[in-house]
């Protein structure tokens, strides 16, 4: 079984990408890699465009521009000490599965990013979707331990799926 990614498209350019799919294999490897069941869990994924993900971010941030991917944990899980794993949580019941949380992706900055990178946009969007899910998991960038942790999270689980380091 795979976990539960609802995804919202109010895009239609990423209906067109198959953001469905991308979030579903992005999901997969996540939890497989870190050695959490593959059922149990859910989260919801919202394919937006620039205009929509700047006014998220400037009333979540209080940053008045667009970005390129943002995400709301249901539960803070982060851990106690920089560079330490966090705790992750258990899979609830395929009736009610354990909520991860929410992640807005922004398809006009992607689309910019991808380009300037020379990455294809497949692989660009996994990545920030990983990256996402990370978050949804209490895993962050803030503190450089931490930043470790997470980018060598990122590198392994992206490489699973044959998605070059992007760092």
């Amino acid at each position: 079984m795979e976990p539960l990614v609802e995804t919202v498209i109010e895009d239609r350019r990423w209906q067109d990408l198959g953001l469905d799919a991308l979030a579903q294999t992005a999901a997969v490897a996540t939890l497989a890699t870190l050695g959490m069941a593959g059922q149990g869990y859910s989260l919801c994924l919202m394919g937006c465009d620039d205009a929509r993900i700047q006014v998220l971010n400037a009333a979540f941030r209080a940053k008045g521009q667009p970005t390129n991917v943002l995400s709301w944990p249901a539960e803070d899980r982060a851990a106690d000490q920089p560079g330490n794993r966090p705790d992750l949580p258990d899979p609830g019941s395929a009736e009610d599965a354990e909520e991860l949380g929410n992640i807005a992706i922004a398809y006009d900055t992607c689309a910019t990013e991808a380009a300037a990178q020379g990455k294809s946009m497949d692989a660009h969007v996994t990545h920030l979707i990983v990256h996402g899910i990370l978050h949804l998991l209490g895993f962050d960038h803030i503190d450089d331990a931490d930043a470790e942790l997470m980018e060598a999270t990122e590198v392994r689980i992206l490489g699973t799926l044959g998605i070059a380091n992007p760092y």
